[in-house]
């Protein structure tokens, strides 16, 4: 027997359009001879759905769309993600809906299946909707008896974690079963290092269990969410025998050995070669997939001479191309000749087009303007800030007029602490490094460079300039970060320390750093938690990204031992 897993790149609430994805899919399967295809985890509405899933009409169409579709499949079986109304709810209590899946065959719903574990941390809230299975999820088809689980299922090897997440262990019951077969329909969301921790967990309960385990996943970006795909199979004895393409979408054809009862080697395709390869690769993914699916063609980008900004148009061009991305100069007095210099520079190495505007009599009209209400007063932080409104009214006069979709450049290491300014660098529609620190910035711009001398022939994508001068938002003469800011790779180490790690401030102390500076950065956080709550959609590429998987107070006083440090 044949499986077929459709790894597909889906919109969330096109359930005519991701319909259409599962039937191409389905007859690509036929003709390859599976007689069974596996789809993500939602797959008819796309993840997440959030609160799509409170309007009834749309479960209403969600389930007769469902119900059309197993009478358009070719004849194959084919797992559907859906959700399903739970008819007990209002007798017994619990919530409205299941988190599912449909086994669709001979034209009709066979059976429904339910997700059983639910998660609810980080950027996962599906206590709010769904409603837990109880039973173990088993079906037979070929002779085969095969036990299903719906992402979350997966997560919960005590051996492999050190410790059980959940009382329920969906896949420990499927083996007391007896089944022959584990599978797993999953939208996994993606972060740095996720695969390797994905697939090592597989392996170690495919070998645990003496089951064979097939994973399918999402491929795509929904809002600040990237899916990576990279669906994988492992036989008995944890060894992986196929794996689909990673950012891509893929079909991949998995073949059964029947006297074995295991799966037999098929392709694999390669994992990206580092660390910087997969996230260029998501953020890249993230990109394109929000500018498409909110149905924008065009980009458009401030280019400052910086290296945040240049990241992002390399970012821009590689997923929309060149001629689809603009650059706008937007000099001031304090501007230096070698940004506007790097800038062009860069928009030639990308063969992107640019616009010069100069803010000079801008600047000059605001002065005139606010002169009475700032009289006798120092110049300061808000003279700086009107430099960054005006570039971001300007940006966004240009998206407005020609219906580009505007990017911020702003990195996480800068969204930590604040030094952004609303409605000026913070402006756009999408924020597509914010969850990149600033030193990974750097390290992704070297890791282009290197790729285009591989690949290219060129000697760089990213001036050299860029990477070597200090970093400076240029507002006031002579200004450099590190006036404001501790150094970057010490400003990182402890942001990654607090946000991800959820290291207290004396284990960060503990780890060398200086009790005041570890004082002023958490300080400095607590903040801008305002200003974040006002900053686009960033993409989520690490542990903990300020999205919806960050839920802090803004009118908050949070007691925090610091002084105990100094």
């Amino acid at each position: 027997m044949k499986l077929a897993i459709a790894q597909l790149n889906l919109v969330i609430g096109d359930l005519t359009g991701n319909a259409a994805q599962i039937m191409a899919a389905a007859q690509q399967a036929v003709e390859k001879g599976a007689q069974l295809l596996l789809t993500p985890e939602l797959s008819l509405c796309g993840y997440p759905p959030r609160d799509l899933l409170i309007n009834p009409s749309f479960v209403e169409t969600m389930t007769a769309t469902l119900q059309q579709l197993a009478r358009d499949l070719p004849p194959l079986a084919v797992l559907v993600g859906t959700a399903e109304p739970n008819r007990q709810s209002q007798l017994s209590g619990g919530k409205p809906l299941y988190n599912s899946v449909a086994l669709l065959a001979g034209g009709q719903v066979q059976q429904v299946f339910h997700k059983r574990l639910l998660p609810t941390y980080d950027v996962f809230d599906e206590n709010r909707y769904f409603e837990p299975g109880q039973q173990p999820n088993v079906f037979s088809l070929g002779g085969w008896r095969i036990g299903l689980t719906i992402c979350e299922d997966l997560w919960n090897d005590e051996q492999f974690w050190g410790q059980r997440n959940y009382a329920t262990d969906p896949v420990g019951d499927l083996v007391e079963q007896g089944v022959d077969l584990i599978i797993n329909l999953s939208a996994s969301p993606y972060r740095a290092g996720k695969q390797k921790l994905r697939e090592a967990m597989l392996q170690h309960s495919a070998n645990r269990y003496n089951q064979p385990i097939i994973y399918t996943n999402q491929v795509g970006g929904n809002d600040e969410l990237i899916f990576d795909g990279s669906s994988i199979a492992c036989n008995r004895q944890g060894a992986i025998v196929a794996r689909a393409q990673a950012f891509e979408r893929d079909l991949l054809i998995i073949a059964l050995d029947e006297a074995q009862r295991d799966l037999l080697p098929g392709s694999v395709a390669p994992a990206p070669k580092s660390e910087d390869a997969e996230i260029w690769g998501a953020l890249v993914l993230g990109l394109r997939d929000y500018a498409h699916k909110c149905n924008f063609t065009k980009v458009v980008i401030g280019l400052s001479g910086g290296v945040d900004s240049a990241l992002v148009a390399a970012i821009a061009t590689e997923a929309l191309g060149a001629q689809n991305v603009l650059g706008v100069l937007m000099p001031s007095p304090y501007s230096s000749d070698h940004s506007i210099q790097d800038a062009l520079a860069l928009a030639e190495n990308l063969g992107i087009a640019t616009q010069i505007l100069p803010i000079a009599e801008t600047m000059a009209a605001y002065e005139h303007t606010l002169g009475p209400a700032f009289a006798g007063t120092p110049a300061g932080l808000a003279e700086e800030n009107i430099q960054a409104r005006i570039r971001g009214n300007l940006l966004m006069a240009i998206s407005n007029k020609f219906g580009y979709l505007l990017i911020s450049t702003g990195n996480k290491s800068e969204m930590a602490v604040g030094y952004c300014t609303l409605y000026g660098d913070m402006s756009g529609g999408l924020a597509a490094i914010a969850d990149v620190p600033k030193t990974r910035v750097y390290a992704l711009c070297h890791w282009l460079n290197t790729k285009a001398v591989a690949l290219r022939g060129k000697l760089e994508i990213i001036p050299a300039h860029i990477l070597t001068k200090p970093p400076s938002a240029e507002l006031k003469p002579g200004q450099v970060d590190q006036d404001s800011l501790p150094p970057y790779d010490t400003l990182d180490d402890i942001l990654q320390r607090l946000i991800d790690q959820h290291q207290s401030l004396a284990q960060i102390v503990d780890a060398g750093h200086d009790p005041a500076v570890v004082q002023q950065v958490v300080q400095m956080v607590a903040r801008a938690e305002f200003k974040r709550r006002q900053a686009p959609p960033g993409l989520k590429i690490t542990d903990r990204a300020f999205g919806s998987g960050w839920r802090m107070p803004i009118a908050a006083r949070p007691t925090i031992a610091i002084s105990s440090l100094m």
